[in-house]
């Protein structure tokens, strides 16, 4: 019986391990927390602790939007099956290596990739939209709960009354504002605050099906994903479609 010769490539450098296992637990954080303020009417949250859940649900945001931030900056600068031009399904030919990854499936013997496979590809463009959607409208809500940066500053100064001082303004508390500045602020946050809830909802979803896929590919093709994650290694038993493109 001929024994299969297992080949290991280095494919995911530290900097991209990193991302990838930060931005899982600040998106837990952001689910676990943006979940318990949703239904804070439900389970009674309110007052202080309504606010410190939001500060929290905040500080994760910030983390989880730095993170996102230094990830896009890599897919430019960051080593070749980190850069976009790699990772998105833009490339030529990308349809054709689609119809010949799904026959592959089909046949029961799945092609092997380095990088992403097509299916992949088509999901990390589908997370990185809305996870950017989630950071920039979570961004401008956390100036108008909370008066906190990017736009707390400015927020607080349109709904500061004459002769208040903007930063003496207390989250949730009414009291202190102009009413009729308050009402065209939430006017404005509306929008945003309703993409925010659905895209949390779509992320939900994306980040079940996400790892439903892997957990399919890693059975299947025995690629050896989850662990590529952890060591930036891949050990493969065939040889891998887009080995003709460089590594680290």
């Amino acid at each position: 019986m001929q024994q299969t010769q297992l080949t290991s490539y280095h494919v995911w450098g530290r900097g991209i391990r990193w991302f990838h296992w930060i931005n899982v637990l600040s998106v837990l954080a952001l689910l676990g927390t943006g979940l318990v303020i949703f239904n804070g009417k439900t389970i009674g949250l309110a007052g202080d602790a309504k606010i410190l859940m939001k500060e929290l649900h905040v500080w994760a945001g910030y983390l989880f939007a730095t993170n996102l931030a230094w990830r896009i900056v890599q897919g430019f600068r960051g080593s070749h099956f980190a850069r976009w031009r790699t990772l998105l399904p833009f490339g030529n030919g990308f349809l054709g290596e689609l119809r010949a990854y799904l026959d592959s499936l089909r046949s029961g013997e799945p092609r092997a990739y380095l990088g992403h496979n097509p299916l992949g590809k088509l999901m990390v463009i589908l997370l990185f939209l809305l996870l950017i959607t989630q950071a920039i409208t979570g961004l401008l809500i956390a100036g108008t709960d909370l008066y906190y940066p990017p736009l707390g500053g400015w927020i607080a100064e349109w709904v500061a009354p004459a002769g208040v001082d903007p930063a003496s303004l207390v989250p949730g508390d009414k009291t202190m504002v102009d009413a009729a500045a308050w009402s065209e602020m939430r006017d404005l946050r509306k929008p945003f605050i309703i993409t925010h809830v659905w895209v949390f909802y779509s992320l939900l979803a994306a980040v079940v099906l996400h790892v439903v896929a892997v957990v399919v590919a890693e059975v299947r093709e025995r690629s050896g994903l989850v662990s590529a994650m952890i060591t930036g290694d891949k050990v493969l038993a065939e040889r891998p479609v887009d080995l003709s493109e460089p590594g680290e």
